[in-house]
């Protein structure tokens, strides 16, 4: 775990935004964390997935992942500018310039740093992920995680490594830097 200072941080912010690749726990985590800090959660790709009345998957079918990005960006926005949450953003929220620069500005950014061997085993048996329908997600979650962690660090006020600490200790991790 590392605190790292960030230009957009004041000790002020009530939101807290989970960011990290997929399967690296952003939605259990936050739950928890919510209940911990009597927050209300939200999860971005559960809000895209209810205002749309379809799974992600379907989506991606019908528009692309770039029709998926304009979706998300429109959500992180609306949600951002929320008080007092606790938000699970999608792994590739971080990809579009403006979504890191809501979630920077507008609240505590945490890196839910996972490596790949423990993405693959969660993400494993699950069909919700579009970007893993591929022979190889192995190396698809290399691609992924080289693209878009120096993005994840770029806004991180809190770096976790989530392979080297349970759900509660994480949690407490988050308390204790907000």
């Amino acid at each position: 775990m590392r605190l790292l200072p960030h230009p957009f941080f004041m000790h002020s912010k009530q939101n807290i935004f989970l960011i990290g690749p997929m399967g690296a726990g952003k939605t259990t985590i936050g739950r928890q964390l919510a209940q911990a800090l009597s927050r209300e959660f939200i999860d971005s790709d559960r809000v895209i997935e209810e205002r749309t009345g379809v799974d992600i998957p379907t989506i991606f079918e019908y528009e692309g992942e770039n029709g998926f990005r304009g979706r998300e960006e429109d959500i992180i926005d609306e949600l951002s500018k929320r008080q007092n949450i606790v938000l699970a953003t999608g792994g590739g929220s971080v990809i579009r310039p403006v979504n890191r620069q809501h979630l920077a500005a507008r609240g505590f950014v945490v890196y839910l740093h996972t490596p790949v061997s423990l993405q693959l085993q969660r993400t494993a048996h699950d069909k919700n992920r579009p970007l893993l329908q591929t022979e190889n997600p192995k190396a698809r979650l290399e691609e992924l995680f080289r693209n878009r962690d120096p993005l994840y660090r770029e806004i991180a006020d809190l770096v976790i490594d989530t392979d080297k600490h349970t759900i509660r200790q994480i949690i407490q991790l988050i308390r204790q830097a907000t």
